[in-house]
């Protein structure tokens, strides 16, 4: 895993680049995960190899990389579900999904908790109706705005 420290607009950024696929790079940001695709692709001499997951993670051997792309964040992918989407009002990490696919909701239900500068935060729904997708895992780390699930 290859680190580097970014300042941007005052701002410092610690950006580790976890892994490189074709013009796709995983990579942690201040802790948060994003996927970025690079405009251009990376050297393959220089690229980090996607590691190999069974059960257990296993570190990669440090590799040399380009200078990654400027990071964006770029506006969640919409929902693959049907009916209205729930989106998360702040960045931070899923820290539990109260509700499955099939369930019945209401105006109001707290359907997901979303920790964010250590505090959680329940977020609610604003319709009611039956859950038809969930597009988030506990764990997740997702920007303002992102899809967190579909209510039809």
């Amino acid at each position: 895993m290859n680190k580097f420290q970014y300042k941007v607009q005052g701002v410092d950024y610690d950006v580790e680049i976890e892994e490189l696929e074709g013009n796709v790079a995983k990579v942690l940001v201040n802790g948060i995960r994003f996927e970025v695709e690079l405009k251009q692709p990376i050297n393959p001499a220089h690229a980090i190899r996607k590691k190999t997951e069974l059960h257990q993670p296993t570190p990669a051997a440090p590799q040399q990389a380009a200078q990654p792309a400027p990071i964006v964040n770029q506006a969640p992918n919409p929902g693959t579900g049907t009916g209205s989407q729930v989106k998360s009002p702040l960045p931070g990490t899923i820290t539990s999904i109260n509700v499955k696919v099939g369930d019945v909701v209401k105006d109001g239900d707290t359907v997901v908790v979303l920790e964010a500068m250590k505090m959680q935060n329940n977020i609610e729904t604003e319709f009611s109706g039956t859950v038809t997708s969930i597009l988030v895992n506990q764990g997740d780390s997702v920007l303002e705005g992102a899809v967190l699930l579909t209510i039809a």
